[in-house]
């Protein structure tokens, strides 16, 4: 249709511009020539008219269509903003509504758990007084049997075996008990030799939540195992240990158990951390602390699920050295605990700036309000002062339940104790995958679970 009508618009032009040069040769006279110029002058302005007047009206066109595509473009900006609006309205709806369901949830669940462990600690009561009343007599038998009658049996003296030592009581046996008849230098050399054959044990204790009871951190703690294969703990050895200059040496050794303890935990689960102790001294020895550095900043990667410890004693002595070592440390990503606490006179966010993130506390430090009068800080307070400046603390010495109550009331999360587990002995060739090495030179010994069969342990008695 285009084509035809520009065919007759040339036709149209080419007739009016003949007419013109006509007009010219015959009206006025001119000479063919001159009339046949005035022609072609004609008819190409009006092509040249024509030409410009194609180009306007295209152009108009073109405008209004660009126009009509910017409003449709504005137009869907619109509609989409509008459909991302509702859609993040949408997902705050749920996430809301969820959140509920959760806070509507979790309180019940925690609570079912704490009736299960109630229930159960309370069927294994029964069924402890049940079997006693049975050997006593005061029962009868299932199936209506009478008990038999007692026999009159010869008594014999019996020697008193010594009790069994409590949580609070171990950290007060003294060196003399263990070493009596022995000079500094002799135990020196006993626990030089003992850290040569390898006969510092490593032993794992769990921290748990409360009040849920659930596995999430464990401690290192070390046992030195004599010849005779007598276990003495941490505390009777370190001290001496640590004055003879050896406890860099256990540290190192300590550290290196620990390191393989968290690659082993981690393969189970990465959410439970291991707490390993260390003594000032090793952070101001220049040989073995290079050596510590170095294998932390190759392992570096479990950093966050490994803690290093310091009694409260031995961060009040340390100096521009220690904590430079400390500050190392830190700078590899490594956080620190304090335990061994005697009192509540301390500064939080000093112990933050240094990279402290656990502060472990006695139970009883914290019920007894006669020693807490001249702290700085209440007791009831404590847990919230350190959670501001991003310090969790934990109950430690737990050996009762009632413990456990009173220290919900303190805001206290995590707890650490007997009554949930004892420390349990991981050995050093099972950390290193060889299950089957041989024993130690000495006497037959129980054989020591392996790191597996001490998790799974700890996991079926809590």
């Amino acid at each position: 249709m285009l084509r035809i009508s520009a065919i007759f618009i040339a036709v149209c032009m080419v007739l009016i511009a003949g007419s013109a040069g006509a007009v010219l040769y015959l009206g006025f006279g001119l000479d063919p020539h001159t009339a046949a110029l005035a022609a072609l002058a004609v008819l190409s302005g009006l092509a040249l008219y024509n030409t410009i007047s194609n180009r306007l009206r295209d152009r108009g066109l073109l405008g209004d269509q660009i126009a009509d595509l910017s409003r449709a473009t504005a137009d869907l900006s619109r509609q989409m903003a509008e459909m991302s609006r509702r859609v993040t309205a949408a997902e705050e709806r749920v996430e809301s509504t969820a959140s509920r369901a959760r806070g509507a949830v979790d309180p019940l669940a925690v609570e079912i758990g704490e009736l299960g462990g109630l229930v159960r600690q309370l069927a294994e009561t029964v069924a402890g007084h049940e079997k006693i009343m049975r050997e006593q007599g005061a029962m009868p038998r299932r199936g209506g049997e009478a008990p038999p009658a007692p026999v009159a049996a010869p008594v014999e003296p019996v020697p008193e075996a010594p009790l069994p030592l409590t949580e609070a009581e171990t950290d007060t046996v003294t060196d003399d008990r263990r070493f009596q008849g022995l000079t500094r230098e002799a135990i020196g050399e006993l626990i030089a030799r003992a850290a040569d054959s390898n006969r510092i044990d490593l032993y794992l204790q769990p921290i748990v939540t409360l009040p849920q009871r659930k596995v999430r951190f464990y401690e290192a703690l070390s046992r030195l195992r004599t010849e005779a294969g007598e276990i003495i703990p941490a505390g009777e050895f370190i001290d001496i240990a640590d004055r003879v200059g050896l406890m860099p040496k256990i540290d190192n050794l300590l550290v290196f158990r620990c390191v393989q303890v968290v690659r082993r935990l981690q393969l189970k689960s990465r959410d439970v951390g291991l707490f390993c102790n260390i003594s000032g001294s090793t952070l101001t020895d220049p040989t073995y602390f290079r050596q510590l550095l170095e294998f932390m900043e190759a392992n570096r990667a479990l950093a966050g699920s490994l803690t290093f410890e310091f009694t409260q004693a031995a961060y009040r002595s340390f100096g521009p050295l220690e904590f430079e070592s400390l500050a190392a440390l830190a700078a590899r990503g490594f956080r620190f605990s304090m335990d061994h606490v005697t009192d509540l006179n301390m500064v939080p966010r000093e112990l933050a700036d240094r990279s402290f993130r656990f502060l472990k506390v006695p139970a009883t430090l914290l019920f007894n309000r006669a020693a807490n009068a001249q702290s700085d800080i209440h007791a009831e307070d404590l847990a919230d002062l350190m959670a501001r400046s991003g310090i969790d603390m934990i109950g430690e010495r737990i050996e009762a339940e009632s413990t456990v109550v009173d220290l919900l009331d303190y805001d206290v999360r995590f707890g650490q104790g007997f009554l949930f587990s004892a420390p349990r002995p991981v050995r050093a060739e099972a950390l290193q995958g060889n299950a089957a090495a041989a024993a130690p030179a000495g006497p037959a010994k129980t054989k020591l679970p392996t790191l597996s069969e001490y998790l799974s342990a700890s996991a079926s008695s809590l």
